[in-house]
Order: structure tokens, then sequence, then C-alpha cells
């Protein structure tokens, strides 16, 4: 069988940068990403293309996590040896923080389950590649959703039913 490599980037890049986003929260490191998921592609010719793209994503998205965390740590300890610190401006980053630290609430399995189905996986590629079966699929995203809602709620303190 052969790939359209063109169709399959014209169809998957920008539900993949969604993905990537709500994993790194940077569009720009997220169309980056998502630049070098369909680089490794081209190389690889894997089999099932589009459920191999969002894997891929999400091992870059994981590596680009650590290498956040290990700059973090290297920046704290810049600014604890700093008597100031500058302000960073808060416009939705308060609500951005919020939603990420709601997902992050959740369970690997959840969180992952979550961001393939917004990222516009079907049932079956999510199945694929969390290795659940389809029906333990919407099982999964549903409770996760609820769950979501939750962490959400408990991280705005309840208010949001209120708003």
């Amino acid at each position: 069988m052969s790939i359209d490599w063109d169709q399959l980037y014209r169809d998957s890049y920008e539900d993949l940068v969604r993905f990537l986003y709500r994993k790194v929260w940077d569009e720009e490191r997220a169309r980056d990403l998502a630049q070098e998921v369909f680089v490794r592609a081209l190389r690889h010719r894997p089999e099932k293309p589009r459920a191999w793209l969002f894997v891929t994503a999400a091992n870059l998205a994981r590596d680009e996590a650590r290498t956040v965390i290990r700059r973090r740590k290297h920046l704290a300890l810049i600014k604890a040896e700093s008597s100031e610190v500058a302000e960073v401006p808060t416009v939705g980053v308060e609500e951005r923080t919020k939603v990420q630290s709601a997902l992050q609430a959740l369970s690997d399995r959840d969180r992952e389950a979550l961001l393939l189905w917004d990222a516009g996986l079907s049932y079956d590629e999510i199945a694929e590649q969390t290795g659940l079966s389809k029906g333990a699929v919407g099982t999964t995203l549903s409770r996760a959703r609820k769950r979501l809602v939750a962490a959400y709620e408990q991280k705005e303190g309840g208010d949001v039913a209120h708003r």
C-alpha cells in the first residue's frame, strides 16, 4: 500500500499541532515538534502512519517536558542568586495554567485518551495507540471528561458553575 504523504500532512498537521499544544502549551514549539514528527515519519515510513504520528508526537512532547523541567530548575537557581525578578504578564496565563493543572491531575491513560480524541483521532486509532479496546476508549473518554471537569472546578475553587 502506497501512502500519499502530502495528503497525510494536509489531513493530520493541524490535529497534530493541537495535540502537541496541549502537551507543551506553546504554539510555536508545538508546530516545530509537529514538523519534526513528519520528518521522522518520512525517514521511518510506518505502516500505520496516522497513529504512528501521534505516538511519536507524544514521545517528543515527553522529551520536551523533561527539557523544560531541566531549564526551569536552572533558571530557578539563577533567580535565587539574583535580587531582581521581572514581572511576567499573566493575561491568559492563569487560565491556561488551571487547564494544564487539571489535565496533569488526570491519570496518564485518561490524559492521553483525551488529548488524542481532542486531536481528532478516531476511537479505533486511540485504541491502537493506548492498547485499550474500542469500547474501553469510549468509557475512558467519558470518565476522563468528568474527571477533568472535576479537577478544573477544584482548581477554580468550585465556582465554575456560578459563572
